[in-house]
């Protein structure tokens, strides 16, 4: 049996519901406000699930928008101009947005320097082919290497999911998280080792196809993080040209590298 669908409320039936509960103290007219915004709040919360914490659920979202929903009806003033579900739209995100920020288990620094991180990583790939390592990592951010190590270790722990969390493997074989996970590599491991130097051997050779043009502008865009427009002016060039010359380049490194794991994949089969 599926539930009754709640109509949407035009803003005068809002208000007037609104007026009834707090003129006359009139529950019903309370409760089908609140009944009739409650949408709103699971449309919202599902807006935000990317960013909700692996340990919570999307129902720790809804909950506390349910809860703004509650307040807002007791705090509304339509003489400020607002409806009330501008009002009561500003009240949930708000919420929200103070939950996600409350289970989040990673300060706000690091949540900052992750972003850095995961630039620099780009960077580093993009000018030899190859990942940083912690030192060299630690050196184009221009912290302590502990402090790197710190914040790292910081986002790992923030990302726990359980090991008997459930998943598929096909359309009908389930099986769980903890069995999908594969003994770990050595550094040291040859096949590994090998498949790395030829990667980096193989994007060297994609670069080198490249005209001067092509790698002055993905080593302005994507190493020393210039924006397009200042592109533009340095090379005496429209931003439209720029962001035609960034395609072009983009598109050649991905046809190179596509047809080099393409071969890997004939090779393996």
């Amino acid at each position: 049996m599926t539930a009754p669908t709640v109509r949407r409320l035009t803003a005068s039936e809002a208000e007037a519901l609104w007026r009834a509960w707090t003129t006359r103290g009139d529950s019903q007219a309370r409760d089908r406000l609140i009944l009739a915004y409650s949408p709103m709040v699971k449309y919202l919360a599902s807006k935000k699930v990317r960013e909700l914490p692996t340990h919570c659920e999307l129902d720790d979202l809804v909950s506390c928008g349910l809860v703004a929903i509650v307040e807002a009806v007791d705090r509304f003033d339509p003489v400020k101009g607002a409806t009330f579900e501008q009002y009561a739209w500003m009240r949930v995100t708000g919420a929200i947005v103070d939950e996600l920020r409350r289970l989040d288990r990673v300060s706000r620094s690091s949540r900052v320097l992750s972003r850095s991180i995961e630039r620099t990583q780009d960077a580093w790939f993009a000018r030899t082919g190859t990942h940083p390592s912690e030192e060299e990592l630690a050196g184009d951010l221009k912290i302590e290497v502990q402090d790197l190590r710190t914040t790292l270790g910081e986002l790992d722990r923030a990302h726990v999911v359980s090991l008997n969390t459930p998943t598929s493997r096909g359309q009908e074989q389930q099986t769980e998280i903890g069995e999908t996970i594969a003994a770990p590599v050595g550094h040291n491991d040859p096949e590994r080792a090998l498949l790395a130097g030829e990667r980096s051997d193989t994007f060297r050779a994609a670069m080198a196809t490249l005209s001067d043009r092509e790698r002055q502008v993905l080593g302005l865009i994507h190493v020393h993080h210039v924006q397009g427009a200042e592109v533009g002016r340095m090379l005496g060039v429209t931003e439209s040209r720029v962001s035609q010359i960034l395609s072009s380049a983009r598109r050649k490194l991905r046809i190179e590298l596509e047809s080099y794991e393409g071969t890997l994949e004939r090779i393996a089969s």
